[in-house]
């Protein structure tokens, strides 16, 4: 029997001064939180931490766990993600990386009206205490 096994994808939950939320437009044309899987070895923290790096180009600091849940991001794959609010440490500048197509900065009320997958808006509600 085949073993069951579920792929992990760290998030990150990067807020502005405003509580605007910083969102990357991926090829699916769905609005995400930066972040992605974890590699062998690491802990969520530092699979955050290296893919703020190469999807925004910013270090960013952890702060706490959000949520964690799966989500079935199409017909035959679903994934665990595991989001995490942290804060951008106000070096560099804010971009999106080549496996992105836009990147922008949102509030709650704008992120729910464009398309963003239903886990990310609850993380983001979680981070914003809504």
């Amino acid at each position: 029997m085949e073993n069951y096994r579920l792929p992990i994808s760290i998030k990150g939950v990067l807020l502005d001064a405003l509580d605007r939320v910083c969102l990357l437009k991926n090829e699916r044309n769905e609005w995400e939180l930066p972040g992605g899987y974890l590699e062998p070895g690491e802990s969520p923290e530092q699979a955050l931490m290296r893919e703020a790096e190469e999807e925004l180009g910013i270090r960013v600091l952890i702060s706490h766990l959000l949520d964690a849940g799966v989500y079935q991001v199409l017909p035959e794959k679903e994934i665990f993600i595991v989001a995490y609010r942290c804060f951008w440490d106000g070096e560099g500048k804010v971009t999106h990386g080549e496996e992105h197509i836009d990147i922008g900065w949102f509030s709650l009320e704008q992120a729910q009206n464009i398309h963003v997958p239903y886990p990310y808006l609850r993380a983001i509600r979680k981070s914003l205490g809504k």
